[in-house]
């Protein structure tokens, strides 16, 4: 499994926000810039991120982005729901009956990767953006 370059940017651009004081826009040319994201591509992942309720867009010349909500409320896992969907790591895991063998309910695999998604999940849910930055701050 690996995540796509859309996400890896997008993660760049939470960061980004983060790190600019609390209500701040930023506007796309820069975060391209500073972020190192082609312009075009950033518009498609402000657009995701958008939809996603991570990011709020506003229009003109004081136009820009911001966090849609605090930085402490949005996790790895957000992110990468809202730039790939649902994190399903087996097809059967998200539909029983895509089982090709028919046998979902006792198939050992089936549990097995049921419980491995499950904590896989709950820990990108724990990683919070401004844990990220605040560590980075002290780090760096």
């Amino acid at each position: 499994m690996q995540f796509n370059q859309a996400t890896d940017y997008a993660f760049r651009v939470i960061i980004h926000l983060t790190e600019l004081p609390e209500g701040k826009l930023a506007n796309g040319q820069t975060i391209a810039e500073q972020q190192n994201i082609p312009l075009g591509f950033l518009q498609k992942i402000m657009r995701s991120l958008s939809r996603g309720g991570l990011v709020k867009s506003y229009r003109g010349v004081d136009g820009g982005f911001v966090l849609a909500k605090p930085a402490k409320e949005i996790s790895l896992l957000d992110v990468i729901q809202a730039m790939e969907g649902p994190i399903d790591l087996q097809r059967c895991l998200k539909e029983d009956a895509s089982c090709t063998k028919g046998c979902e309910s006792k198939c050992l695999v089936h549990t097995s990767l049921a419980v491995i998604q499950q904590d896989f999940v709950k820990s990108l849910e724990r990683v919070k953006f401004d844990r990220l930055v605040e560590k980075n701050n002290r780090e760096g």
